[in-house]
């Protein structure tokens, strides 16, 4: 049997959603979906629990915590690891699963994103950040991770930090890891240069904590270097017509950078304005 676990703080505006979609041509007990609803003021766990599925009402917010406690009952395998505000399919869901076997141990979905109304230093940003090499071989930036039993096995717990895909990335070579091209999992992006800013700080200071955490020995895994001249070498000597874009990327990566390094404690730090985004809908 699949488990699912879904790490959910302040997520009663997108939860249902996304379980309606898991479940709506599922057969019976065909998934075992467990929400872990942690530090939450709204109705994450009520709207959860309507759908059917175990809930976990956490009173402390912090994903991997959720992610660890959501482990501790999930029963089955494959297990994935999805964001309450990605929209998978049941027949997505069954192929995520369907391809972590042979020597694929951890699957993730082809990446999207939407920028619909997004103001331009937001498309600019992402019309560098899309072509990326380590958003092509990577399981992070997606919302959504399959590991099998196997791959599971490689880590007791979740870290307590930020950077939880990255942690479960740097778990498993190329070879191991595999993006299913037919599932598309589509990222809302922030809805104003503002947000992207703020998910950026996060990102970053959540990716130098497990960095150095990795180089102190304190999480056995190789964490990825961070490519920071890939956005030229890669992207734009590739695609010179990028070359204005750039321009803002580098500015607002630069800056995320800064703010970052002068303030890592970013808790969830996650970017509110897809969620308002998704209760206007």
């Amino acid at each position: 049997m699949t488990s699912v676990v879904i790490a959910a703080h302040n997520e009663a505006a997108v939860i249902g959603r996304c379980l309606d979609s898991l479940l709506a041509d599922a057969a019976p007990n065909e998934f075992d979906i467990t929400v872990a609803a942690n530090g939450c003021t709204d109705d994450t766990a009520k709207v959860a629990a309507a759908r059917g599925v175990r809930v976990l009402d956490l009173p402390d917010p912090g994903k991997p915590g959720a992610l660890n406690a959501g482990d501790a009952v999930a029963v089955g395998f494959p297990r994935v690891y999805l964001d309450a505000d990605i929209l998978i399919t049941t027949d997505a869901l069954r192929a995520l699963a369907a391809a972590v076997t042979g020597p694929a141990l951890a699957s993730t979905a082809r990446r999207e994103l939407d920028l619909r109304g997004r103001p331009l230093p937001v498309r600019a940003y992402f019309s560098v950040h899309r072509h990326l090499p380590a958003l092509r071989n990577g399981l992070f930036g997606r919302g959504v991770i399959v590991l099998s039993e196997t791959g599971r096995a490689r880590f007791d717990r979740f870290p307590d930090m930020v950077a939880d895909d990255l942690f479960v990335d740097s778990l498993f070579t190329l070879d191991e890891k595999r993006q299913v091209e037919s599932v598309p999992s589509v990222v809302a992006t922030p809805r104003t240069t503002r947000d992207l800013v703020r998910r950026l700080i996060r990102v970053r200071a959540g990716n130098t904590a497990m960095r150095a955490a990795a180089a102190r020995g304190e999480i056995k895994a190789e964490v990825r270097a961070a490519g920071r001249s890939s956005w030229l070498k890669d992207v734009v000597l590739r695609r010179p017509w990028l070359a204005p874009a750039a321009v803002g990327y580098v500015g607002i990566t630069l800056y995320a950078a800064s703010k970052a390094k002068r303030n890592p404690d970013t808790g969830w730090g996650r970017d509110e304005s897809t969620r308002q985004e998704e209760a206007n809908a």
